[in-house]
């Protein structure tokens, strides 16, 4: 009689025959036939193999502002909407304590490499791993590397002892109905098995996630984000990454197959390199499609060129409206920012625009992205005298001067106009012009002191471009 092994080993893992019995010849064993009971055992086996590769990660974060996505006041990361319910414990913007935050990862190499997510590491001050629930021993983790489009992120820890590794697999040939197992540590409760099966595949959400993704039914709680999603052959398929939190059973992993693609440049380099173009973007709006002359809101709206980048180089102007990039179709900002960040760096590529109602094609060279700078917010707490904008628009401006430069964090120019003064419930101040917002141009007219903006204000409709922050927009205000 044939003697049964365990399912599963760290070296060895057999295509699952439903006996359990360890192929050393690696001969595909027959297939399970209809009506063929699952093995009592199964996800036993499963959990003694994967539990011991899953950590817990909590972090913690110094009391400071979170500042949303693309600039802006305080408050949270718009990208957490749909991941919120990972968090263990949310970090609330106006809390004035140190902020932490629970989470999982698995380890993928016998040195301490572990594979989490971003979202569960993000700005965090500390990093710590716990290997199981009743260890005594905690270790701080170095950040090797994190990218917040993939949300995928890599730590490493030192341990004195020999680390077991989870094995990861292929999420290709997955299957709708496969069974499933995701592990984490959800509410922080320690370590934690839950099952179902694959939903569907190829799940495209481009709001959280480059790739598409793994949905599943299995039941995944705060905490499991960064956990591992395993198949019955105890390969790691997926990374628990989503959760609708609108529904039960609707969970969401990132594919193991475009983990292992992006795991060797986030050793290397610390991130995952994306295309620049160097623009301002705004999308379209009925309104501002009109004014452009355009038949539906479809593109992107260029609002600033910045000097010396791939988009001044290649002869992209502001009010371009860019409806196809690398010969992908651009329905908004959103789907730009993702053509030009997938773009091949050093390659040049097409870029499809509508320029003045005639459409244009201009060839770009896409440079690498450089790092996000740090803005710090306006002061606003001086005084000073200015014009008021005719037509009772509501708001007063006046020439920057290096002391109204310093007190808004403007760039030192003096060929530049500032917003220093907002009614509340003026037509600019509905509109969304702010104290601080330079104004670059109005009705296409370009601005470089308080006289070229005035005589250019006309009565009835008028199109502001404004630079704010690091970002520009257009302003449309109706008297």
């Amino acid at each position: 009689m044939k003697k049964f092994l365990s399912l599963f080993t760290l070296t060895v893992l057999t295509t699952l025959s439903f006996s359990f019995e360890l192929n050393a010849q690696k001969v595909a064993p027959p297939a399970l036939k209809f009506g063929d009971p699952l093995p009592a055992n199964a996800f036993i086996e499963l959990a003694k193999v994967i539990n011991p590769a899953v950590v817990n990660i909590s972090t913690t974060t110094a009391p400071k502002a979170m500042q949303r996505r693309g600039g802006g006041g305080p408050g949270r990361d718009p990208f957490f909407d749909m991941l919120e319910e990972f968090y263990g414990l949310r970090m609330n913007p106006g809390q004035q304590m140190p902020q932490q935050a629970l989470g999982t990862g698995f380890i993928i190499r016998e040195d301490g490499l572990i594979v989490t997510n971003n979202h569960v590491i993000a700005g965090a001050d500390v990093i710590n791993v716990q290997l199981s629930e009743k260890g005594d021993k905690i270790y701080e983790a170095k950040l090797i590397g994190s990218d917040d489009r993939t949300d995928i992120a890599l730590i490493k820890i030192v341990a004195d002892v020999k680390l077991p590794v989870a094995q990861m697999g292929s999420s290709k040939e997955l299957q709708v109905g496969e069974w499933v197992a995701a592990f984490g540590n959800p509410f922080g409760q320690g370590h934690t098995m839950t099952k179902g099966i694959v939903s569907a595949i190829g799940r495209e959400i481009g709001e959280i996630n480059k790739f598409p993704l793994i949905q599943t039914d299995t039941p995944i709680n705060p905490g499991n984000s960064g956990g591992p999603l395993v198949n019955l052959k105890g390969f790691v398929i997926g990374v628990n990454s989503a959760i609708d939190a609108r529904a039960q059973g609707i969970g969401f992993a990132i594919p193991i197959d475009e983990v292992k693609e992006i795991i060797p440049q986030l050793e290397k380099d610390g991130r995952i390199k994306k295309g620049y173009l160097g623009v301002g973007l705004d999308n379209l709006n009925p309104q501002s499609a009109q004014y452009l002359g355009l038949k539906d809101s479809k593109g992107a709206l260029v609002v600033n060129v910045e000097r010396n980048t791939p988009a001044s180089k290649a002869g992209i102007r502001p009010y371009d409206v860019i409806t196809e990039f690398n010969s992908r179709k651009i329905e908004d900002q959103g789907s730009l920012i993702n053509a030009v960040a997938d773009a091949p760096i050093g390659k040049t590529v097409p870029a499809k625009l509508i320029r003045e109602g005639k459409p244009v094609t201009v060839e770009v060279l896409i440079a690498e992205r450089p790092q996000d700078p740090r803005l710090s917010a306006p002061a606003q707490n001086k005084k000073y005298f200015g014009q008021k904008a005719p037509f009772d628009l509501g708001f007063v401006v006046t020439d920057v001067n290096s002391d109204i430069a310093k007190n808004f964090s403007l760039e030192k120019s003096t060929d530049s106009v500032v917003v220093i003064e907002v009614s509340g419930r003026s037509p600019a101040g509905i509109a969304g012009i702010r104290p601080g917002d330079v104004i670059l141009d109005v009705n296409k007219k370009e601005v470089k002191n308080t006289k070229d903006l005035l005589k250019n204000i006309k009565k009835g409709v008028n199109t502001f471009r404004i630079k704010r922050g690091a970002g520009v927009a257009i302003i449309t205000i109706e008297a």
